[in-house]
């Protein structure tokens, strides 16, 4: 056994612990939300995480993006079989240890090597289209800082590792035909045959390109663990999210909007006194304190977990702000902010309650720290947001929450909305004259 071995062993077990340990943080994080039960009707679940998650279906309405966007998902999917073979290559010191399939694994290669081309191409579309275009959803504020960088830092990586197995595989290409020991005459190489040639790969010597060769194996296989445990921390979580955030997704309406179990029983209890009130909700113990029964959301706490889910998923494409009226005719409402404000708090929350070991201190700050009352109140509840999303978050049901709270238990809210509140108090109407007069306007 040479070194590599127990060093590929040892790398990708710690690769394999630290994402099995960062996963396991976000399901923590997700679970400090409430409970909201979202099993219902199976069938019809399955079908929309097929049709949106996996079929891609609302990626499309935009071709050019949702064409690119399916190839570098292709990609993904597919040359991740490829990793198989690096695995078993790596674990047991073989070479191309699926060779024996024939013109199946010349078929598989080829196909890997097309893809890998079409990544390339897409991710550097995207990165001009972000960065020399600049697409106004790609420009805007809140992407200022870590949020462009992390979009920047993906597309260079998949890049690399699109080049490192290309790479690969025209040194490899090389040294079959040189006959060298140990590389087996396997494969087809559409695209890295041609690199080869381009590059001179077949005038080097065998040191050469076995230098070459096993470094972007190196590269390709540990760019790939360190991919895969940076998803865990950056937006592109969402690669692994997308499918239970739309298998979990909101079956009524998108307009109609959640009741409130309490509220909806009190009204009960007052318009027919042999109903009795609702009782009230016992507190509910959350990373060792007590979260007392809220009337829509102050905090991560009070949101349900399905929102937490959303937050973690939001791919930041700003698509729902392209389409948000509100942010179109210039007020501050953007609701991909909102979702990415949901989740830095979520994660301030998270390292707070790790810190704490496992105990959760009030900081003094909440989700109305983040995103601001003017936002709240911009929002028209159109739902034009939800309708565009390509994984079916909603942040319209955190803005109702947050909004919630704002009137139901600080008595918070714009001057317009109190007088229409008042009138509802008083007139049973929102108009300022009480019943016996509703008919006035049709005398004569």
């Amino acid at each position: 056994m040479s070194i590599a071995q127990p060093v590929f062993i040892v790398l990708l077990a710690a690769g394999a612990a630290l994402f099995g340990r960062n996963l396991m943080r976000v399901r923590r994080n997700i679970l400090l939300g409430r409970d909201e039960d979202r099993t219902d009707r199976r069938a019809e679940r399955w079908a929309v995480m097929a049709r949106v998650a996996l079929g891609q279906g609302k990626m499309v309405v935009r071709p050019v993006a949702g064409l690119l966007h399916i190839i570098v998902y292709a990609g993904f999917v597919i040359i991740n079989i490829e990793v198989l073979e690096i695995l078993v290559d790596g674990v047991f010191g073989t070479h191309r240890a699926f060779a024996f399939l024939g013109p199946a694994y010349d078929l598989l290669i080829g196909s890997f090597e097309v893809l890998a081309l079409g990544v390339w191409a897409a991710c550097a579309i995207f990165l001009v289209r972000r960065n020399l275009i600049r697409l106004r959803r790609f420009v805007m504020k809140e992407l200022d800082g870590w949020p462009r960088t992390d979009a920047n830092l993906i597309l260079a990586t998949e890049i690399a590792l699109m080049s490192a197995f290309l790479l690969m595989n025209a040194a490899d290409l090389a040294l079959q035909q040189q006959q060298v020991e140990h590389y087996v005459q396997a494969g087809a190489f559409p695209v890295s045959g041609p690199l080869a040639a381009l590059l001179g790969f077949h005038g080097l010597a065998p040191a050469t390109l076995i230098a070459v060769e096993r470094f972007c194996w190196w590269f390709h296989i540990v760019g790939i663990l360190a991919f895969l445990n940076y998803l865990v921390v950056s937006k592109h979580l969402h690669i692994l999210l997308a499918f239970p955030n739309t298998w979990y997704s909101k079956l009524e309406p998108r307009t109609r909007l959640a009741d409130m179990p309490r509220v909806a029983g009190e009204v009960r209890s007052m318009l027919d006194p042999a109903v009795p009130p609702p009782a009230a909700t016992a507190p509910r113990t959350v990373a060792g304190v007590e979260v007392p029964e809220r009337f829509g959301a102050r905090d991560v706490f009070d949101l349900s977990w399905k929102n937490l889910l959303d937050a973690y998923t939001c791919t930041e494409c700003g698509r729902c702000t392209s389409e948000c009226p509100a942010n179109l005719t210039g007020k501050l409402l953007s609701p991909r902010k909102v979702m990415m404000d949901t989740r830095d708090r979520l994660e301030e929350v998270g390292r707070a309650i790790d810190a704490g070991k496992g105990v959760w201190k009030d900081d003094g700050k909440s989700l109305h720290t983040r995103i601001s009352e003017e936002e709240l109140w911009a929002c028209t509840t159109c739902n034009a947001c939800t309708q565009a999303c390509p994984v079916n978050i909603d942040p319209v049901d955190i803005i109702m929450q947050m909004r919630r709270y704002k009137v139901m238990e600080e008595s918070s809210t714009r001057p317009a909305l109190t007088g229409m509140f008042n009138n509802v108090e008083n007139n049973g109407a929102p108009w300022a004259f009480g019943p016996d007069k509703r008919m006035d306007w049709a005398r004569g």
